[in-house]
Formats: C-alpha cells, sequence, structure tokens
C-alpha cells in the first residue's frame, strides 16, 4: 500500500485562472509564466494544458525552457533573467526563445554573436525593484544600440513591480510613470504587470502581461479580498490519518512539548511532515480539514508527521485530511508558516504521490 501523503494538480483550473487573467485586458496578449516548475504544478503539464490559449511563456533560466521545448512545447518562451553565458545564444535563436537583457554584458554578448537568426529581446528596467535591469539613461542607450543591431528582431520594454500586491501604496503608480516616461523614448511594446498588476492596476496593463500566481488559484493580495473568489485553487495537498491517541491534561505532543494538553484530547498522525514539504515553522493552530471538518495543527511538525486535533470530530484511522487546496486556501495556512502561498506550492518534494487531473494529451 502506497503511503497516503498526495499532491493532486488540476490542470482545468490552471485554464480557468489564466482566461480570468486574460479577461483583464482581453485587447492585449498575457505570457503564461510557468517558472519554477510552474510554481511547484509541474510546467510540462502546465505548458501542454494552457498552449492552446496564450501566445507564450514566461521562465527563469534557459534550463527551464529546455525542458519544456524537448517536451514539444513550440510557443514562444521568455527568459525573464535572459542568457548566463554567451553559449546560450545559439540555443536561443535556433528555438524561438526570448531573452530579457538587463545588463550591458549581455548586450554586448548579443552585438558580437554570430547568429542564424536574430533574437527576440525583451528589454528591462530598473523602475524600483532594484534587482535588475538599465538605470532610464542606460536604458536609452541600450535601446538604441540593440535597435541597430542585425542580431535583434525586435524589443520590448520590460520592467517589474515592487508593491503591487499592496493596493494603497504609492510605489506602484510612480513605477508605471517611470515605465511611461522612458516608452516615450523608446516606442515599443511594453510589460510590467505581474498577477497583482494584472488584477487590480489597469494603469499597468500594456501590450503584454505577466500573470503568475493567480494562475495556480491563489490570489497575490493578503487577507480578504475581491480576486480569490474567482480563481479556483489548482493544488491540494492531503493524506491520511494513521494512528490515534487519547491524551490527559500535561501530555505533550510532539518534539520538545511545543503543544501540551489543558484537557482530554484526542489527536491525530498525520502522514506527512517537512520532508515532505510541509513548513516545519508552521504553528500550533495552523489550519487542517480533517473529513472536511476544521481542525488544527498541535505540536511541532517532524519530519515524516505531524499531528492534528481530533477533538469533537467525527474522524479517526485512514480519515482523509487536506493541508491545503480546494477547501483550505493556501493563502490561509501561509501566514501561519510565517510565508506566502509561492513557497508552499514550490515546496513539496518527490516524496509526495502526484496525480494530475485534466491533462492534456499530446
Amino acid at each position: 500500500m502506497d503511503r497516503p501523503a498526495t499532491l493532486t494538480i488540476d490542470l482545468d483550473s490552471i485554464a480557468h485562472n489564466y482566461q480570468i487573467a486574460i479577461s483583464q485586458a482581453p485587447e492585449q496578449k498575457a505570457l503564461a509564466v510557468v517558472k519554477a516548475n510552474a510554481y511547484g504544478h509541474g510546467a510540462v503539464d502546465v505548458a501542454q494544458k494552457l498552449e492552446p490559449y496564450t501566445p507564450g511563456f514566461a521562465v527563469a533560466c534557459i534550463e527551464e525552457a529546455i525542458e519544456l521545448r524537448e517536451a514539444g512545447i513550440r510557443k514562444p518562451i521568455l527568459l525573464l533573467e535572459g542568457f548566463f553565458s554567451a553559449d546560450e545564444l545559439d540555443y536561443i535563436c535556433r528555438h524561438n526563445i526570448w531573452t530579457a537583457v538587463h545588463n550591458d554584458f549581455q548586450l554586448e554578448a548579443i552585438a558580437s554573436a554570430k547568429l542564424t537568426e536574430p533574437v527576440h529581446v525583451w528589454l528591462k528596467l530598473n523602475t524600483g525593484m532594484n534587482r535588475l535591469g538599465f538605470t532610464p539613461d542606460g536604458y536609452k542607450l541600450a535601446y538604441k544600440r540593440l535597435g541597430n543591431l542585425p542580431q535583434v528582431s525586435s524589443i520590448t520594454l520590460l520592467s517589474h513591480l515592487t508593491s503591487a500586491d499592496n493596493p494603497a501604496s504609492p510605489e506602484t503608480e510612480k513605477q508605471i510613470e517611470r515605465f511611461n516616461n522612458i516608452h516615450r523614448d523608446c516606442p515599443s511594446p511594453r510589460s510590467i504587470a505581474n498577477s497583482a498588476g494584472t488584477m487590480k492596476h489597469p494603469l499597468a496593463l500594456h501590450d503584454w502581461q505577466r500573470p503568475g500566481i493567480i494562475l495556480y488559484g491563489s490570489s497575490p493580495f493578503s487577507g480578504e479580498d475581491d480576486i480569490q473568489p474567482l480563481l479556483q485553487p489548482a493544488m491540494t495537498l492531503t493524506s491520511e490519518i494513521i494512528a490515534v491517541h487519547e491524551l490527559q491534561p500535561g501530555d505533550a505532543v510532539g518534539y520538545n512539548g511545543t503543544w501540551v494538553c489543558e484537557r482530554p484530547t484526542r489527536i491525530g498522525t498525520v502522514a506527512l511532515g517537512y520532508a515532505d514539504g510541509y513548513p516545519r515553522q508552521a504553528r500550533n493552530g495552523t489550519p487542517v480539514l480533517v473529513n472536511g471538518q476544521r481542525t488544527q495543527l498541535i505540536g511541532r511538525v517532524s519530519m515524516d508527521m505531524l499531528t492534528v486535533d481530533l477533538t469533537g470530530l467525527d474522524a479517526g484511522l485512514g480519515c482523509a485530511v487536506e493541508l491545503w487546496g480546494k477547501n483550505l486556501l493556501a493563502n490561509e495556512v501561509a501566514p501561519w508558516c510565517d510565508t506566502i502561498s509561492y513557497t508552499l506550492f514550490t515546496g513539496i518534494t518527490r516524496r509526495v504521490h502526484r496525480e494530475v487531473k485534466g491533462a492534456t494529451c499530446n
């Protein structure tokens, strides 16, 4: 009998969420962001599902692009971090890979390359994130230089929003203004909207959107918001109760006794732990569903197991446990683990049995 820890991916929900994303600006285009193994959902499965609907994909690096190409994905793929070595340019030009350019090294590598086909460049402007990108003055020079190179077939203006998930932040408006100011001197298609920008900032909706986390059914906004009800969670993490114990007041649970019974308590041991990707830092009280009934994590998460409170529940050995998913949102669980849904999704390890629903046959 297989260990019951299971990760279920619903690709139909991802297709639904992509339609929600593009409905914000139906006359424009949206790359489906599938970096980091599609936020833990399986990049190949997700890309195969979305390829009929999307004009292209975005990944972090060439290794992720190669995986998609070898799986038969033919739509354009944007490297959000660009290339790390000039040697990558041969593959980029032969396989219809679009590349970000965010520094002088990348620019000069293209200028020096002997390419069989010109490349599509997404030139990155630093509007305030201060991770990647040219300053405004350097950007204009880079745009002019690239525009004169026979190795470049097109240029798209690229930037990234720092605080779009905080609708009250004034920084988003400032970044959009900086981006638009550059566009006056660099008249090419533009892309600045991530998931939060796509859903909440109409002024960020330029020629290309780049939805990421919303594709996977998780709102980028914290607390109560009007976006989450539009989305369908695509990942559900489940397991089962594998042991039940009756404890008395004063009994401690788990390593170092971080939870002590204050009353007679019935606990269940769940076959899932931090080696499976469930956060070890999850606190006492983290919400869990057992047989569809809401309860809480008690005691420290172990490598292979965790424990939950079964007191007063109609539940016992073999009962289903949902850690997050369709019925318990990852966005509700994440704050109890001092993290965000992104890290919950990407942290699940290969030990967990994987089931994919709605897969496209290629």
